[in-house]
């Protein structure tokens, strides 16, 4: 297309659903904008809208058209939010990922950061989707498992989370208190929904605690936190976590086997910018605290 102008304005047309909101929007004349239009369906022989007194209202073409001009509109702007990080300043948008498993640790460490640089604006993204950083939906990421090898990306190792087994006193009082991992046979047991996770300390309790020992399985390991604070089973918990709760003994330490590597990823087109470079240096530096080391 020659013309990317024009189908910026027919964007902005089906946005808007008049020419007077869309020239507001761009910042032209409305004649500007009917000769754009005009010009558009000209050139490529459709049309692009139907008009009506109450506006504009894209045909089944227009619609092709808009839902490519509207990811092209998407593109540009992280495109130009990508161009404004490579300034010296750490200030502005930035966006950070990770599992809501993390924001334990992390939501502290963010506040903290934020604190130190008032100018930037974080942006937090939790889920089972993994935001992808090479389409600049994220400027940092924090995952877990084997290292990530997504093709572009700054991967650094962050830190083992150490996990171990919990129970509330409630559970203590009402089922006894076993002597570490070989005694948990006849035990009531908080686990995860998904029989093939692959966190390590899943698998281990896949392999060596019976199905139904498991009284309580979610895929939300907040609800299984939960649960364990409530009494209802004994189950893992990270020890960061698991620390700051006065109500919960240790069943079992923390072990090699349980953990879990956590990195840290950047693309690498974002990787040496100032805000990016602040907040991985600062993250890394929290390490020691976490760890104990």
């Amino acid at each position: 297309m020659d013309n990317w102008d024009e189908i910026r304005t027919a964007y902005h047309v089906a946005r808007a659903g008049t020419v007077s909101g869309a020239a507001e929007a761009l910042g032209v004349h409305h004649a500007t904008v009917i000769r754009h239009i005009d010009a558009l369906e000209a050139r490529l022989g459709v049309r692009l809208f139907q008009r009506h007194a109450r506006g504009y209202t894209p045909t089944e073409a227009g619609a092709d058209l808009l839902s490519v001009a509207q990811e092209a509109d998407h593109r540009f702007a992280q495109l130009a939010g990508r161009i404004k990080g490579h300034g010296g300043d750490v200030s502005g948008d930035l966006v950070v990922t990770s599992l809501a498993a993390f924001n334990h640790f992390l939501l502290p460490a963010l506040a903290d950061f934020q604190a130190e640089h008032p100018e930037v604006a974080l942006r937090y993204l939790t889920g089972d989707r993994l935001f992808r950083l090479e389409y600049g939906e994220a400027h940092v990421a924090v995952r877990a498992g084997a290292a990530p090898d997504q093709p572009d990306n700054v991967v650094q190792p962050f830190f083992d989370q150490q996990v171990g087994l919990y129970a509330a006193r409630a559970y203590i009082a009402r089922y006894g208190q076993p002597d570490g991992t070989e005694a948990l046979a006849g035990h009531r047991m908080v686990g995860a929904a998904d029989l093939d996770s692959r966190a390590p300390h899943a698998r281990w309790m896949t392999a060596e605690i019976p199905v139904a020992s498991v009284v309580l399985r979610s895929d939300d390991v907040h609800a299984q936190w939960a649960a364990i604070e409530a009494g209802i089973g004994i189950g893992f918990m990270p020890c960061l976590r698991a620390d700051s709760l006065p109500d919960l003994v240790c069943i079992a330490p923390p072990r090699r086997e349980w953990a879990a590597p956590l990195w840290l990823l950047s693309h690498m087109d974002l990787h040496r910018t100032a805000k990016v470079q602040a907040l991985t240096a600062f993250l890394k530096a929290r390490v020691p605290g976490w760890t104990g080391a």
